[in-house]
Formats: structure tokens, sequence, C-alpha cells
């Protein structure tokens, strides 16, 4: 039941974007270019019962803005959006789906999914075509309202150069779930990182920075009683997933990040802006959808109700429109100003530097980040491919990024498997991919070398299997490449089996020798497992960056 009597509204400003409380009250600013309304829902503490439902009366440069001077930090909220549900026009409003703040600095409460989260209704004849007047706001996340403002003290940014860098990418849940020296109550989230056992660990190791794998819940799997563990399907790319918090606090994070740089410990970031977990037209409205999709999305030219694919996930964000561009830039800036983060691992880069079909070094995307006198000053590595036609962009991003070098990867995994001519690739691979990055000028820390990666085999699968084993997360073996440059020594082996077999012992001993003796910059699984390969998965990876001549770890 929504409140008669409506709180204080005055007209606000168009910027910043997303809820800015200023010490008095708060402003709300949120983008649409085709809406007809927007309203704001002000929701209870719980999230469970809407207070009131503010008509958002003034619209400047598409900018629909109010400001509420009697709203404090804590305040629960989200957006119905008015507008023509003609999804055959690409356009899909539906005002009786709550929708999250793009901007969003903290989310709160899982999303409860059900068919009222889609525009349209599931099993009818015609689709997507068809209209769902269900209120989806009891299942929906709320956006909150926070105040920014953290202690930071004397803290400074590590700064570590590249060549000096080792950086142990890991999952905030699965590094420290199992953890007998964290308290329990920490465990699988940001303040147990910041534990005392966890930070000697890392030190111990010589690691300079942790790279944190990115989280959000996926329907398909939710409905196969399973979680999308890794989490590259993001809807909130302002906020810290609130699953890791021990707290309810985005002040938890910052707070890890400040222990980790007083431990001399970098914080990179793995961040998926190429795509959202909304999907393709059969997906659900969270966000984005609802706002206004054919902005945000991009659609086919001819046929709009359908979204370009470029990521194997049912959408593409739409890079070529200024605001979507403005709001990861928003974003990244937000991370590293407000959050101190001190780099980024960008998801399917390729992607976000696709102009009309083709990749472009000099698209909008790595241009205006060139020029931003914050974000050319952070860690960037590119995951340089993705799905769609001329994806695989391996040695082709700009000066000032580096890259993941599954060339170099690919030639250490034969030769360890005892493939014949690899030689010459090999040498090109550990003197620092010249072939590859010289050309534009750019030096060997530009190859980021890696022998595993979170997607696919740990360091043991190699030396244990000749094939995937993925039975174990419904999928039927179908998901992974088949391409792993595998070798059994002779029996299709659990690890435990595999350490006592010279074969594996040796073979993981040439890994560990070229991922800690060369020019550029390698990358290896620790010798730590679950009991399967699909298990595996969420074990953390360690990129070994050493120049020559420095000891390994």
């Amino acid at each position: 039941m929504v409140s008669q009597s409506q709180p204080i509204v005055w007209p606000g400003k168009p910027y910043p974007l997303g809820a800015t409380w200023d010490g008095e009250g708060v402003n709300f600013a949120l983008f649409s270019e085709h809406a007809d309304r927007v309203e704001l829902c002000l929701l209870d503490d719980t999230g469970r019962r809407e207070l009131h439902r503010i008509n958002v009366a003034e619209q400047t440069d598409q900018v629909w803005h109010c400001y509420l001077p009697e709203a404090r930090p804590g305040l629960l909220y989200g957006y119905r959006v008015h507008g023509p549900y003609e999804p055959a026009k690409g356009l899909r409003f539906n005002h009786h789906k709550l929708l999250l703040d793009p901007y969003a600095k903290q989310i709160i409460g899982d999303l409860k999914w059900s068919d009222s989260h889609f525009g349209y209704r599931i099993g009818h004849r015609l689709e997507d075509l068809s209209l769902d007047r269900r209120d989806s706001a009891p299942g929906m996340p709320k956006s909150m309202v926070v105040d920014g403002a953290f202690t930071w003290g004397a803290e400074q940014p590590p700064r570590i150069p590249w060549h000096r860098s080792v950086i142990y990418e890991l999952h905030v849940k699965g590094f420290t779930i199992r953890h007998p020296q964290v308290p329990t109550s920490l465990r699988g989230t940001y303040a147990g990182l910041a534990t005392e056992p966890v930070i000697d660990h890392l030190v111990k190791l010589g690691v300079t920075a942790i790279e944190l794998m990115p989280v959000h819940d996926d329907r398909t799997l939710v409905g196969k009683g399973l979680r999308n563990y890794w989490g590259y399907n993001s809807i909130g790319f302002f906020a810290p997933a609130a699953r890791y918090l021990a707290t309810n606090s985005i002040h938890e994070f910052k707070t890890m990040v400040k222990t980790m740089h007083s431990a001399g410990i970098e914080i990179i970031l793995d961040v998926v802006y190429n795509h959202t977990a909304e999907g393709n037209q059969l997906g659900p409205i969270l966000s984005f959808r609802g706002i206004d999709n054919l902005v945000y999305y991009r659609t086919v030219p001819d046929n709009p109700r359908y979204h370009v694919d470029y990521t194997g996930t049912g959408n593409t964000l739409n890079m070529r429109h200024p605001r979507v561009l403005q709001l990861i830039m928003d974003s990244l800036r937000c991370w590293v100003l407000d959050m101190h983060v001190d780099g980024f691992r960008f998801d399917l880069a390729a992607t976000l530097a696709r102009e009309l079909h083709e990749v472009d070094r000099l698209g909008a995307f790595l241009d205006i980040i060139h020029q931003d006198p914050v974000l050319s000053q952070v860690k960037l590595i590119a995951e340089p491919w993705d799905l769609g036609e001329g994806g695989y962009q391996v040695g082709k991003f700009p000066v000032g990024w580096a890259e993941w070098n599954d060339r170099y990867r690919d030639a250490v995994r034969s030769y360890g498997k005892g493939d014949g001519g690899q030689i010459g690739e090999l040498a090109y691979r550990i003197t620092g991919s010249s072939d590859l990055y010289a050309r534009s000028g750019r030096r060997p820390y530009a190859s980021v070398n890696f022998v595993t990666a979170h997607d696919g085999f740990t360091l043991e699968d190699p030396v244990s299997y000749n094939q995937k084993h993925n039975q174990a997360n419904g999928e039927d073996n179908r998901d992974g490449t088949e391409n792993n440059r595998s070798r059994n020594c002779g029996v299709e082996a659990r690890p435990r089996i595999r350490r006592s077999m010279p074969c594996g012992r040796n073979r993981r001993g040439i890994f560990w020798l070229l991922c800690s003796c060369h020019k550029a910059y390698p990358c290896y699984w620790p010798v730590m497992r679950l009991a399967t390969p699909s298990e595996a998965t969420i074990m953390p990876i360690v990129r070994i960056m050493k120049s020559v001549g420095s000891t390994g770890i």
C-alpha cells in the first residue's frame, strides 16, 4: 500500500546521475531518452513495502531528476519507467517492474527469481511480444542511498610498477570460505580478505596485487538449482556485490582496500562492461532494459526486437551511445576515486572497442580511457577477444594496455605436453612476444602470460586429464573448450593420484620454470585444488610478473 502523504519534492539537478547525498538531502537523476514518465519509489527499511511513489516531473536533456530534502542515507528506492511496450520496435517499457538505479552505489537484498521479473507472459504463444502486468517489486533487490564519506587517513596507493607486479586472481568467497584461520563470521567476505592470516599469506608469496572476480546470479543456473559462481553477469556497475558483505555497509569494501594498501598490495577488479544479466529478448527486466532498451543495448538494425550478441550471453552494451559510454566511465572513475582500486581487467574487452561491427583500436572507449587523467594512470588489462567476427585482438590493443596472451598459454602447454615443433613459438613467448607488441612500441609487460586461468583447466588438470570432465554442472560436459592441450601420462586420474607419478611432477615443473624465469609476465595456478575438475574452477590463479633473472616464488 502506497502512502497518501507525499514527501517534500524539489526540482533537483540533472547531474550527477544516481542518488547523491549532499549532507542536507538527496538528489535523484535518471537518464532515459525514450521514456514518457518516471516514478521514484521509496520503500521501508525492509524493502518489502512501498511507502511513496513520486512522479519525477523535471526533465533536463533527457535526464529525469528531483531532490528530496528529507531523504537520508540508508533510504531504499527503485524506479518505475513509463513508455511504450513495443518489443518489435525495441521498446520494452513496463512500469509494473521495479528497476534498479544503474548508478546505485549499494544494492540491498537478493534477487528472488519469479516469472514476474519478465516483461512478457512466460509460456505465452507470442513470447516477448506479450505483456506481463505483475509487480516485480517483492522479489527485486533495492537500490540504497549511501553516504560516501570514509576515513582514508594517510592511505596511499602502492603504485607498484609493472615490472615488479605479482598479481593473484581470486574469488572473494572461494579464497576464504574454508580458511581455518579466518573467523567463521568473516569467511567468504571482503572483511575476510582483510584479515591478518590472508594478508600474511599473500605477502609471504610475494604478491603485490589481488584481482577480484565479479559476482551476480543467473536465472538459467538458478532454475537448475545452481549458482553462477564466477559472477560474469553484472547488473550493478557501481556497487560491491552484497553477498560478500559481512556487514551492511560498502565501507567494508573500502576497509579491505585500505588494509591491503597498508600491506603494499594493490586491488584490481575484473569488470564486465560488455553485457548485463538481462540476457536476450527473452530475459528479465531488472534495470537497463526497462529504463531504455534501445539506448543501453545494441539491437539488430532491421529488427530491433532482437539484440546483437558479441558476448555469447544474449546482449551487448551499446558502446556507440554517449550516455552508455558515460555510464562506464563514471563507474570506472567511481571505483578509482571513491573506492581507491588500482586497476581493472576487462572481460571480453574487444566488445568494448566495437564501433559499428569491427573492433576499432581507436574506438571511442579506448580513446576516452587513453586521455582520461584518472583512468589512464591505473593498471589496464584486456581480455583481448570476444565471440563476434574479428573479435580475436591479441597484440592489437593500444599503448597503455596490457593483454592476456593466450598464445603464451598454448605454447607452454603444447611444449609441456611433448608436442613437436614448439621451440620457435615458445622462444617468442618467453622472450616477451615481440612479434605481437614491439611494432606498436609496447614493452614486454604488455603481455600478461598465463598457463591456466579461471576459464578452463587448473594447473593440475593439463597433467592429469586428456579431456575435460564437467558433468557436475548440469551441462553434459558441453561447456568449455576441447582444445586444452593436455596429457594424462597414461591414466585419466585425479590430482592426488597424479602427484605421485613422475610424468605429472615433471610437467608441472616445466610450467613453474617457464612461469618464473622470462622477460614478460607469466601466470600459474597454485598446486591447490578440490576433488574434481569442475570444482577446481573456484581456485585462484597467480600471475607471477618478474623480470629476467629474478627468482620465482
